[in-house]
């Protein structure tokens, strides 16, 4: 579960702050997480996401929402049955947070910044 978002600085999770953008794939974070291209989640950026399967995706797209999420991308999601909720990112810990609380398969990837 996350435990806190402060707006463009850092995420708590399992009790260890994380200050860089994140994923969350079947309980275990991976720090540090870079895009090709810094705004935009593209298909090789979530490819472990893909791998794993989880039935949903939480995208936190930013306090103010600017990571764009393109088409490609959902497509690509979609071609392995994996729904896609994309918000800005105190909305996403949130959605986040409800679907794993009802036992849902569910994979995060939120940008902390911008």
């Amino acid at each position: 579960m996350i435990e806190h978002y402060k707006t463009g600085s850092h995420m708590i999770v399992d009790g260890h702050i994380y200050h860089q953008d994140l994923k969350i794939i079947r309980g275990q974070v991976m720090d540090n997480w870079w895009r090709l291209q810094g705004h935009r989640l593209d298909p090789d950026d979530i490819k472990d996401v893909v791998h794993a399967r989880p039935k949903i995706l939480v995208v936190g797209t930013g306090y103010a929402g600017n990571m764009h999420v393109p088409d490609i991308t959902r497509n690509a999601l979609s071609k392995y049955n994996i729904d896609i909720v994309a918000e800005i990112t105190s909305n996403a810990t949130n959605t986040y947070n409800q679907l794993f609380s009802e036992g849902e398969d569910v994979a995060g990837a939120f940008h902390l910044t911008c």
